[in-house]
């Protein structure tokens, strides 16, 4: 009876933690499909929110349910996809005034760590590389969900969120008190490869 029990709570143990790891691995974003965003807001004179994205982009993250501390993320952007929904205002975000796409086509973004607080919700810290200069960053980041797909294949979706100073970036251009910041929002679905 004991060697029974035994082998039962071995199993249980044993299945409990592959269904606990069933979702660890490395994703790819899922741009084929688009769903992932990166869009921004700043502030316009204090009055109102000007709101944009950027359309290019694509990344991976490394997902380990054990230790979730252990996860990554790499992220690049093409930095002329820059969508302010206004051709002429997009043609100055482009220029040396703001993100200098001539010179600096893409910015990257490459977590160093993970803190995790127990409620699903994490600090994703990292390097920045925006217009050439890198600064460390934090991404407040929660996962959406996970699970099989219609397709055979594995998702996992996150949403992050951070602000950044545009002055720490480089950006020459003064817009005022009210817009020396703008808010980044990243939602991405990945697929596990």
């Amino acid at each position: 009876m004991k060697k029974l029990l035994l082998a039962t709570a071995m199993s249980a143990a044993i299945i409990g933690s592959v269904q606990a790891n069933e979702h660890s691995g490395t994703y790819a974003f899922d741009n084929k499909d688009t769903h992932q965003f990166i869009t921004f807001k700043i502030s316009h004179l204090g009055y109102s929110w000007l709101y944009g994205r950027f359309n290019d982009f694509d990344g991976q993250f490394t997902y380990d349910a054990d230790n979730p501390e252990n996860s990554s993320v790499t992220v690049t952007i093409d930095t002329s996809s820059v969508d302010s929904n206004h051709a002429e205002r997009d043609k100055h975000l482009r220029s040396e005034d703001f993100l200098h796409v001539g010179d600096f086509p893409e910015a990257t973004f490459k977590s160093k760590r993970v803190v995790v607080d127990g409620d699903g919700e994490a600090e994703i810290i990292g390097d920045l590389t925006l217009r050439g200069v890198t600064r460390e960053i934090t991404l407040d980041a929660e996962m959406l969900g996970h699970g099989k797909d219609p397709w055979g294949g594995y998702r996992m979706g996150f949403e992050a969120e951070t602000e950044l100073r545009l002055k720490d970036f480089g950006i020459p251009m003064d817009l005022g008190p009210a817009s020396e910041t703008v808010e980044l929002e990243i939602s991405v679905e990945g697929i596990r490869q």
